[in-house]
């Protein structure tokens, strides 16, 4: 993964070079001839037909990075095989495509960049770019690669020069390799340094970042066979330990491969060789000698970074250096970002605390308000309260005044009742004579037989209302004695609860509503008085058509005309045993029968006086 996310940086700036318009979209030929020389430079097979078969339907119309990304990681990408290849010409490669169109050296001025120089760190720039389109480099990335060069050339780096550049480009979150190309070309590492000093130190940089290289020089190695003493150019990778005969390191004369087996020690001197150390492997140990203790120093701690490194999986240094000075990047983001929340939310929080202060200011006078404003109501409330109490005081005594004239007509009402229940038991007695005379003709007045049963009935209602009464009394008494009640629960919670209006309200609708509902109970038993006045009136009328007797000869022809015969009749019809039922003779009234109706008619005037209304 990591290769291929180096190769496709330089990719990139080989297709967008080939967009000359800037439009994201490349025509199909140039496409060809950019993938038949990656084919060339990653040492693939070429496939022809690849590329047309992917885009067959679109053979002269160009292609968008989008389209043209499925098949350079289908066809190229994916084919590609790690040691089978130099980076270095497909850096060439894709360097030579961009270079032609984006890098432009100023011509008023000397460039101090030589192509190769530009090309080095170009690839320097793009090592140390994060993966991230359009590819751009941080500042803190900038000067530490501009240090890397100064420290190579024993210059100090001009950090003035770097930020005014910086803000002149207005890199906020990084700048280009062009504008970095430019801000080298600008003089930033120095004006006098010479040309071949700076490819120098560009070089060993290169070298260092981006071929891995952790050390290089000459020492002297002891030879395994002859055992003789011969001087080396060493280079040292992660991975090895490579030996070239001289520095230009055309012709290599071996290699030690490093591994977690591998390890250094600093022997004495022997043989007139100073400064000696070697490497010990599983099979063999290597013995060489640093020209001063302070370059044996250097190799040795060298050394031991590379045996480290191989023993953790990492194959380069400046990668995980890479990644860790992204991460403090991030943390220190992360942390300018906490920081900012915090002043934030600090603000917010003064900006909180002012307004709740003036919010409690406000509350203060409010509560100054409010207390004046109760204070007020509090008086209102006392003299509601008062006015309400004497209000009170003076409905309990009407309401006492409406109770004793109540219990007056109560009274009253009681003495009537009992002269009807004594007029009704007279008037049973009276009954129970007529039955018996009647038994005495019921085989000469069979027609009068529905008649009788009419007049049980009548009788059995006349019960049934005055049963009705006596409830109706029972009720009136139940409901004096739930008024008495209420009286004293009502006293009882004036005296308890005289200090509070609410209450005192309620009190007096309970006393309405019971008032009303007194007033409607005696107005339903002034109803039911008159509807009984009604049925003894109607009783009575029957009765007084019972008086007259019927004789044996009379046609019963209508209902009214009928009457109910007395003892006295009883005796002249026995006298009179020959008259026949069929009879139509009517029987005058004698003189008794006329007292005796009188008699009878005397409960209609006292019923009247009892349905008087109240």
């Amino acid at each position: 993964m990591e290769m291929r996310a180096e190769l496709l940086k330089s990719i990139w700036y080989a297709f967008t070079s080939l967009d000359t318009e800037d439009s994201g979209k490349v025509s199909k030929s140039q496409l060809k001839v950019l993938s038949h020389n990656l084919y060339s430079v990653l040492r693939i097979p070429h496939d022809q037909a690849a590329l047309e078969l992917h885009f067959s339907d679109d053979d002269d119309g160009p292609v968008s990075s989008q389209g043209y990304m499925p098949y350079l990681n289908r066809f190229i990408l994916d084919k590609v095989v790690e040691g089978t290849f130099d980076k270095e010409e497909v850096d060439a490669l894709c360097w030579t495509l961009c270079s032609k169109k984006n890098y432009h050296v100023n011509p008023s001025r000397a460039a101090v960049l030589a192509g190769k120089d530009a090309e080095r760190l170009w690839c320097l720039f793009n090592f140390l770019t994060e993966d991230k389109y359009p590819l751009v480099l941080v500042l803190e990335e900038v000067e530490y690669l501009l240090k890397k060069v100064c420290v190579v050339l024993s210059v100090e780096l001009n950090t003035v020069e770097v930020e005014e550049f910086w803000a002149k480009v207005d890199g906020g979150e990084g700048i280009s390799v062009w504008s970095f190309l430019e801000l080298v070309n600008s003089g930033v590492l120095g004006e006098v340094v010479e040309r071949e000093r700076l490819s120098s130190a560009i070089e060993d940089v290169y070298r260092e970042i981006v071929l891995n290289v952790l050390k290089e020089g000459y020492l002297w190695k002891k030879g395994q066979l002859r055992r003789n003493w011969t001087e080396r150019w060493f280079c040292l990778r992660p991975s090895s330990l490579t030996y070239f005969l001289s520095e230009d390191r055309k012709e290599c004369k071996g290699s030690i491969e490093l591994d977690n087996n591998c390890c250094v020690e600093i022997l004495p001197e022997k043989e007139g060789k100073r400064c000696v150390f070697c490497v010990k492997t599983l099979n063999k140990t290597y013995e060489m000698s640093a020209p001063d203790s302070k370059q044996r120093q250097e190799w040795t701690a060298a050394l031991q970074l590379a045996i480290r490194l191989r023993s953790e999986g990492k194959t380069s240094l400046h990668k995980e250096l890479k990644m860790r000075r992204q991460g403090a990047r991030e943390e220190r983001e992360r942390r300018r970002i906490l920081r900012e929340q915090e002043t934030q939310r600090l603000q917010d929080l003064q900006g909180e605390k002012q307004q709740k202060q003036q919010e409690l200011q406000l509350l203060k006078e409010a509560q100054k308000q409010t207390q004046v404003y109760l204070e007020q109501e509090e008086n209102r409330r006392r003299k509601q309260h008062d006015e309400l109490q004497r209000t009170l005081q003076e409905q309990l005594r009407q309401a006492e005044e409406a109770r004793v004239s109540m219990r007056e007509e109560m009274a009253l009402k009681e003495q009537e009742a009992e002269h009807q229940r004594r007029r009704i038991q007279e008037l049973e007695e009276l009954q129970q004579h007529l039955e018996e005379a009647l038994h005495q003709e019921i085989k000469a007045r069979q027609d009068e037989e529905n008649y009788r049963y009419t007049q049980t009935r009548l009788l059995a209602e006349e019960e049934e209302k005055t049963k009705a009464l006596l409830a109706l009394q029972e009720e009136q008494e139940e409901l004096l004695e739930q008024m008495q009640k209420e009286k004293r629960e009502l006293r009882k919670e004036m005296e308890e609860k005289a200090q509070a209006l609410e209450v005192a309200h309620k009190q007096l609708e309970n006393i309405r509503a019971n008032r009303h509902r007194v007033d409607q109970d005696i107005a339903a038993a002034q109803r039911k008085q008159r509807q009984a006045n009604t049925s003894v009136k109607h009783w009575n009328v029957q009765m007084t058509r019972l008086m007259h007797p019927i004789g044996p000869g009379d046609r019963r022809a209508s209902a009214p005309a009928m009457r109910v015969p007395s003892l006295g009749d009883a005796g002249h019809l026995t006298k009179r045993g020959s008259m026949k039922v069929g009879d139509r003779e009517r029987v005058q009234p004698s003189k008794g029968e006329r007292e005796e109706k009188k008699n009878v008619e005397t409960p209609r005037t006292l019923h009247k006086t009892f349905s008087e209304p109240v």
